[in-house]
């Protein structure tokens, strides 16, 4: 069985927040704390931007809040093999009246830079995982993909959707399960290389550094 529902949601093309904030004062270090520099982490400052644009930052593990949205969705299942996320994330960068802010600000406090100098990135998150009631638990496939080009990852995207959602899942971990002595002892990127060229699609890519 598939199991799985595409969900509608769609990345937005431009790249940019424009708006500024409202404020003269001038964002702290703790502003920019935790910055995250190759993956979609926002730090307080992205966040009050993310507000001005009227985009929404959503909780993501712990302190974290990041540009996300579902993509594929699965109904709650405890066995055989249940989606464990599948998310569509974005990272913005600036400009307009927001650029031109963030560089006043930044001569006061250089860390600022770190804002600036984020390129747009677009990220695809797919994780199966694999559970039954022998103790066997693995993931069928956790595949992401990372871009700076819209164009690129849109395209990734519609060919991915059409492939994951063709997929008998249980049927595809009970197969990748008798197969368990070509992939288990492999390393983390050598089994992720395994697993994609089992299931045909492209090499993963992901934790580009943001800044241009």
């Amino acid at each position: 069985m598939r199991y799985l529902k595409l969900t509608n949601h769609q990345f937005d093309p431009d790249g940019h927040w424009y708006r500024p904030l409202d404020t003269t004062d001038v964002p702290s270090a703790s502003d920019l704390a935790l910055f995250d520099q190759n993956g979609y982490d926002l730090t307080d400052l992205e966040q009050r931007y993310a507000g001005a644009n009227r985009a929404h930052a959503h909780a993501h593990r712990e302190h974290r809040f990041a540009l996300k949205a579902p993509w594929f969705t699965q109904p709650e299942r405890v066995e055989g093999a249940v989606l464990n996320h599948s998310l569509l994330f974005e990272r913005k960068g600036y400009g307009g009246e927001a650029l031109q802010q963030l560089e006043q600000w930044a001569k006061i406090n250089p860390l600022i830079y770190k804002i600036i100098r984020i390129r747009p990135k677009w990220g695809l998150d797919f994780s199966m995982d694999y559970a039954d009631r022998d103790g066997n638990v693995f993931e069928v496939l956790h595949w992401e993909y990372d871009s700076f080009d819209y164009h690129e990852v849109e395209t990734r995207k519609q060919q991915l959707e059409a492939r994951l959602a063709a997929i008998d899942w249980d049927d595809a971990a009970a197969r990748i399960l008798k197969q368990k002595d070509q992939w288990h002892h492999l390393d983390f990127f050598a089994q992720s290389d395994w697993k994609c060229n089992y299931f045909g699609i492209v090499k993963e890519r992901f934790k580009m550094v943001i800044w241009a």
